[in-house]
Formats: structure tokens, sequence, C-alpha cells
């Protein structure tokens, strides 16, 4: 079951991306809205519109998000592993997607604070590529 939803979602998540979905849905409000006049703009026909987009926004809602965190995950065991396997790299920070907020704040700031050091270096070779553009 958990690969047919995967595989479903992520088939959803690309298709609701792609600008023939964009085009679909203007098509839909442009149909509704023509067909104002005929149904004398009644709470039925507002109704209809209303149902229908929020049916469908909550249940891509859960779709989208099922692929985004799959996306992620696999984003995240990719950075893990080149992690892992970089010579130099800290192996301290595999996992760290587990942490609370503030301990990834207190990384972050660890980290700017230890690239002060290197940020005049780091700052040239930056200028140097921005003057090769």
């Amino acid at each position: 079951m958990d690969r047919i939803f995967a595989e479903f979602s992520h088939k959803v998540a690309s298709w609701a991306g792609r600008p023939g979905a964009f085009m679909a849905a203007l098509a839909v409000v442009l149909i509704w809205g023509c067909t104002g006049p005929l149904f004398h703009y009644s709470d039925t026909w507002q109704l209809v519109i209303n149902t229908g987009t929020t049916i469908v926004t909550f249940l891509m809602v859960f779709l989208i998000q099922n692929a985004q965190n799959r996306d992620a995950a696999a984003i995240q065991a990719k950075l893990d592993e080149l992690i892992r396997a970089s010579r130099s790299a800290r192996n301290g920070f595999i996992g760290i997607e587990h942490l609370t907020e503030a301990q990834l704040q207190q990384i972050s700031a660890a980290l700017e604070k230890n690239n002060d050091d290197d940020a005049k270096h780091s700052k040239l070779l930056l200028d140097r590529v921005i003057q090769r553009r």
C-alpha cells in the first residue's frame, strides 16, 4: 500500500506542477464563471466551485507533502553519504536533521563563528570568481 501511494502521490505532484495542470484549473474556473448567468449566480452555483476547490486543495496538501517528504529524505541520505565519503568532512553532521531547532541554531552560530577566520580568504576567492564572469 505504501508503494502504491508513494507512486501515486509522486505522479500527481509531478503533474500538478506542470503548465497543463494550471491551464486545466484555469479552464475549469473560466467555464464555471461563464455558467454564472445560466444559473443566475445562485448559491448552489457558488457552492460548486467552493466545494470543488476545497476538496482538491485538501487532498493535494497530503499528496504533495508525501512527495516532498520522500524527496527531502532522499536528498538528506545523499548528503549524508557525501559527508561520510569525504575525508575532510565531519561525520558528526550526519543525522543533524533530527535535532531541535535550538540545537541547529547553535551549530549554525558555531559554524559562522569558525568561518569568520576564513571569511577574508573566502571573500577574496569569491571576488575572483565573480570577476571572471
